[in-house]
């Protein structure tokens, strides 16, 4: 591995701690706070967060926070439940938007957006799968493309099931680890997210040439 890549790895273990520490010692951002907003709901907290996290697309709002509020309010169990449904109804809201819509929005898509296309009408299942698993595009540019395309919504939608898996379990887990003293649930969460890191960047230039993403940079 490059020193480069060590140093990406690095760097985001940094900023996550740092913005765990400012957090507890200067913003005073309590995830209680977070997890009573969510759960004033009542018993229709579940749905107003499936809701919510449904139309996230729609207004491009970041899918991590939600996923750690859902950590929070729900614990790690039923969160991890809420947030698959609520992402697989927003990968299904950002899939048929841009069916209907994506022809009229992007009417000169870039080399790189055609390729991409390309490629996901040619192996639909296993590049949406891919594309899921590393974090190489935004989660929500995927399902647009992915309309905007002709890869067939079943084998997109069991293609982002899947692939969702690790990162919902890593997020959701952080988030439920903020609340209490065990601090177990947090080093899963970190382990999870550095492996989702160190896998691609170790096949990033392999990966990248299959997906159509390769840039100069790669060459």
């Amino acid at each position: 591995m490059k020193k480069k890549e060590i140093g990406k790895i690095l760097l985001f273990i940094a900023i996550l701690l740092s913005l765990m520490w400012l957090s507890r010692n200067f913003f005073q951002v309590k995830p209680h706070d977070i997890r009573d907003w969510i759960v004033s709901f009542g018993i229709w907290a579940p749905i107003v967060f499936i809701v919510v996290y449904t139309i996230r697309p729609l207004i491009l709002f970041p899918a991590s926070i939600l996923s750690l509020a859902a950590g929070l309010a729900f614990g790690a169990v039923q969160g991890f439940f809420y947030i698959i449904l609520g992402a697989l109804g927003g990968a299904t809201v950002a899939y048929y938007a841009a069916s209907f819509l994506g022809e009229k929005l992007l009417k000169r898509p870039s080399a790189r957006m055609e390729k991409i296309q390309a490629k996901m009408e040619e192996s639909g299942f296993f590049y949406v799968l891919l594309l899921r698993l590393v974090p190489f595009l935004n989660f929500d540019l995927i399902s647009y493309l992915a309309g905007m395309g002709k890869v067939k919504y079943v084998p997109y939608i069991l293609a982002t099931a899947i692939g969702i898996l690790p990162g919902t379990f890593g997020y959701v887990f952080l988030g439920s680890s903020l609340v209490g003293e065990d601090r177990t649930k947090l080093y899963i969460a970190l382990a999870f997210f550095l492996v989702m890191i160190i896998v691609p960047l170790i096949f990033k230039k392999k990966m990248k040439a299959w997906l159509g993403l390769s840039g100069k940079e790669d060459k």
